[in-house]
């Protein structure tokens, strides 16, 4: 891939919620399996697939970062903390 293709591509991957993401990686993975294209093809796939993981990864943990734990005290009160998994 030449370098001006390869850097748009990037900036798309960076655009791109999480969603599209993962159903981008869902029809990368499926090319794979079938093992119906050539191996430069593949590779490239492999590729924009890491990219789009790296991605996904990023966004999960902005979310998690924002996830609040919401309580009821005692007295009635709601109190909003912040979400630590176990």
């Amino acid at each position: 891939m030449s370098g001006e293709k390869e850097k748009n591509k990037e900036e798309e991957t960076e655009k791109i919620n999480f969603e599209q993401a993962l159903k981008e990686l869902e029809i990368i993975v499926r090319n794979l399996e079938n093992g119906t294209i050539p191996l430069d093809d593949s590779l490239e796939n492999f590729e924009n697939g890491i990219k789009l993981i790296r991605r996904c990864n990023l966004l999960l943990d902005n979310a998690e970062k924002k996830v609040k734990k919401l309580t009821r005290a005692d007295t009635g009160e709601v109190i909003e903390e912040d979400f630590t998994p176990n």
